[in-house]
């Protein structure tokens, strides 16, 4: 199982430092294999040593330049980075990325040898239009995308769930996650307000690899609970 904390805007570097201390304790102290990535906010990259893999929310895709109020490859290398999240929905909703632009980023980390968690998924409107809107929209956001990446994961996140304390239903997760296995081979996760009362039952479906949990993950005690989960799973 693959299980991301995304934080987006959220935390100081010194909540981010006390967080990678719960959740690094307890990978450490339980013996972990199950692969722990965070995404924490540009502020709190640090260079250090860790046993759980920290990515970034997103980078503009060059060296360096004039970018202003990017960070370039340049800085990732200065912080040991070499994981990405990439076209996430507040990306594409809420800041204007477009699939073209999404695509150029791709293109670029992947040449740079990233690994990738590349999001797709839905807003309501399209869902309520039946199957065949949803999986046009949903093919056209691979439109660029190299599905054979060897360092891809694809993590399906419905932009109506993302926050807003719904969840698909268990069939819908499953259809969705079986139309994507057959377009990749990729892990496959699901994001859209996974918690710790739902995170099991979601993780045990086919073709769910992993979670990726935004607002729930904020709280260390309960990631590393889900973390917990995972590992109790892969046991039996």
């Amino acid at each position: 199982m693959i299980l991301c904390a995304n934080f987006k805007a959220n935390k100081t570097r010194q909540e981010t430092q006390a967080y990678m201390a719960v959740v690094e304790s307890f990978v450490s102290a339980n013996e972990i294999d199950e692969a722990v990535i965070v995404f924490p906010p540009f502020t709190a990259l640090e260079h250090i040593s860790r046993n759980v893999l920290i990515g970034v929310q997103n980078a503009y895709p060059a060296q360096n330049g004039a970018y202003t109020g990017e960070i370039t490859l340049e800085q990732l290398e200065e912080f040991g980075i070499k994981t990405i999240l990439i076209g996430h929905s507040e990306r594409r909703h809420v800041l204007g990325e477009m699939q073209e632009q999404i695509a150029a980023k791709f293109r670029f980390f992947a040449e740079k040898g990233f690994a990738i968690i590349y999001c797709v998924g839905e807003p309501i409107e399209i869902r309520e239009q039946g199957n065949e809107a949803l999986m046009h929209y949903i093919d056209a956001q691979f439109e660029g995308i190299d599905v054979n990446y060897a360092d891809l994961i694809v993590a399906y996140e419905p932009v109506w769930a993302i926050g807003t304390g719904l969840t698909p239903t268990t069939d819908q997760i499953v259809d969705m996650h079986t139309a994507l296995r057959s377009k990749t081979h990729a892990p496959l996760l699901y994001g859209g307000s996974v918690k710790v009362d739902n995170a099991r039952s979601i993780m045990e479906l086919q073709n769910v690899d992993g979670v990726l949990v935004g607002s729930a993950s904020l709280s260390a005690n309960d990631f590393c609970e889900m973390i917990a989960l995972a590992a109790e799973l892969k046991q039996q």
